[in-house]
């Protein structure tokens, strides 16, 4: 284990302890010496996160000392930021604002240890950035999924036909080089998926589909399995 995840696991120890934590007990869990973690405690203490104690009476993290928000180890780090990193390709333009947002925080939050260890770069995501469609906004889309809101649509199929949907959206499916709307079409009655590449284009309903939502989507799952059995009976 990397020095940046123990100085996490040793505070979260601390945090649930409900008496002092010896060395050796903090060193058993965490599968180091004792010699770590005496190290790794001094460095804490040297950050001025609140450790008492000492050797052979054991240490406990002072009554009111509130964590930061963000305390991840550093593989959970590291997994959120190479998913940001791949959420970038998936042509939302604002959901890839958001990312990059979202790795800011983190990186204002993170202690010196592990802002350095992610400033290394070493997680990267290639691959084809998916371009935003032009005639469907996914912000819209995922507005509409959460409040349960219609949307007007015109659609072309793969023989290029052109027809005009109200569709009910239950979710949005993003792929490296599309996304795919998963909608209850009024015009089939029937569930179906919406390539955002052959929406030309598309507008909020005031009209609502309320309650309607997480039903649908377990009908949808439900549809899902059943052609995975199939596929693999």
């Amino acid at each position: 284990m990397r020095k940046a995840s123990r100085l996490f696991e040793i505070i979260q120890i601390l945090r649930l302890a409900r008496k002092p934590v010896t060395a050796a007990q903090i060193a058993e869990q965490l599968e180091v010496t004792q010699r770590s973690i005496y190290r790794d405690v001094a460095a804490l203490q040297a950050m001025r996160v609140p450790i008492e104690g000492g050797r052979g009476i054991g240490y406990i993290l002072r009554p009111g000392f509130d964590l930061p928000p963000l305390m991840f180890s550093i593989e959970e780090t590291e997994a959120i930021v190479l998913a940001l990193a791949l959420l970038e390709r998936t042509g939302d333009v604002e959901l890839k604002q958001a990312a990059k947002r979202v790795n800011q925080k983190i990186a204002a939050a993170m202690p010196a240890p592990l802002r350095q260890t992610l400033a290394g770069n070493a997680l990267h995501a290639w691959g084809t950035v998916a371009p935003p469609p032009e005639g469907v906004d996914f912000a819209l889309v995922r507005r509409a999924i959460r409040d349960e809101q219609k949307i007007e649509i015109r659609y072309r199929d793969e023989y290029g036909r052109a027809t005009e949907r109200i569709i009910r959206p239950i979710a949005l499916i993003y792929y490296s080089e599309v996304a795919n709307i998963v909608a209850w079409c009024e015009l089939r009655q029937d569930l179906r998926n919406f390539r955002t590449n052959r929406v030309e284009d598309s507008a909020l309903l005031d009209d609502f589909f309320h309650g309607e939502g997480e039903t649908l989507r377990r009908r949808w799952v439900a549809g899902w399995k059943i052609k995975e059995e199939a596929a693999v009976g």
